[in-house]
């Protein structure tokens, strides 16, 4: 498949990259590095890098302007369905491609990749760089080790013997200052540590082991972050042993959203989100609900998933 992908990219001479909304550091880092390694490769081609931004990750390079005609190559990277695609349209285009690691949701793209396998969608363009002829420098490889140390958590989450195979060669060869990277991916500044306190005091705690806080928008502006920067939190919450479940819920009042980050240390999760405009991997999803009334529904059945996993392991 990888030879396939490459044969496309050698065919157009305008190619378009595009991925989720929300934007993390992986998205992120899997467009960018893919849109550098085909203008490294392909120096006339027409390559662009497109979607919202958030100014705190601001080190990783600028996006591109969505070009006003939207044709060519479109290639959508760590996006399982269509619905969330930070791109106005995919019309127009000639061919489209979709590079994911999430679990398959929906099919609406042309020739589609997906390896749920794979850490993050980094791990797969690096894999795709690697197993074709495209180039790579060391800046390319720079956004590539963030992108999966961010959505692997330090190589916590979803890392199997093939990323840290891809992840050593990869530092062989290139001599990345490691702890700078790190430090863009995992520094926080004292106004979100503070709130984090705020989220660990006031947690709730069911007595299946789901635990879950609500951050509104008086909170949020109490502690002057952003929604997103209080979803982000959730993996602190993950060495807690009494929580087989946590989920962040941060109103959004500026899109009229309440959106969650789940993750979970056995039940199985996606499933659950995706009922709610969202999805995922088993064990870290998101959703997006509009009012409390589906707040409160989808937490139930959190917790529900939560209790029918205590009653099948305390069986076995």
């Amino acid at each position: 498949m990888y030879n396939t992908i490459f044969e496309e990219i050698k065919k157009y001479d305008k190619i378009v990259i595009a991925r989720h909304i929300g934007v993390d550091p992986d998205a992120l880092a899997s467009q960018i590095s893919l849109r550098d390694a085909i203008k490294l490769t392909f120096p006339n081609k027409q390559v662009y890098a497109v979607g919202n931004i958030s100014s705190k990750f601001n080190y990783f390079p600028r996006l591109d302007r969505t070009p006003e005609a939207l044709d060519g190559l479109l290639i959508i990277v760590d996006t399982p369905d269509k619905k969330r695609v930070d791109l106005p349209s995919l019309e127009g285009f000639s061919k489209t491609i979709k590079i994911d690691h999430h679990p398959w949701l929906e099919t609406y793209c042309d020739l589609e990749y997906i390896d749920d396998k794979a850490s993050s969608a980094s791990e797969i363009i690096l894999d795709f760089i690697n197993n074709t002829e495209m180039l790579m420098d060391e800046d390319i490889a720079k956004y590539l080790f963030m992108g999966i140390i961010s959505d692997t958590n330090r190589f916590l989450f979803s890392t199997t013997s093939k990323t840290f195979r891809l992840v050593s060669e990869l530092l062989e060869k290139y001599p990345l200052d490691l702890p700078k990277l790190y430090q863009n991916i995992f520094l926080r500044p004292l106004k979100e540590i503070r709130l984090q306190g705020y989220i660990e005091q006031n947690m709730v705690l069911s007595q299946s082991g789901l635990a879950y806080i609500i951050i509104t928008n008086d909170i949020i502006n109490e502690f002057g972050v952003d929604s997103g920067s209080a979803g982000n939190l959730v993996n602190n919450l993950n060495n807690i042993s009494e929580v087989v479940v946590w989920v962040m819920v941060s109103e959004d009042i500026k899109n009229n959203l309440f959106k969650f980050n789940i993750r979970s240390r056995g039940p199985v999760i996606n499933t659950v989100a995706e009922k709610y405009n969202g999805g995922g991997h088993k064990y870290a999803a998101g959703a997006r609900v509009s009012t409390m009334e589906d707040v409160n529904k989808l937490l139930k059945e959190l917790d529900e998933v939560c209790m029918d996993y205590i009653d099948m392991n305390s069986e076995v």
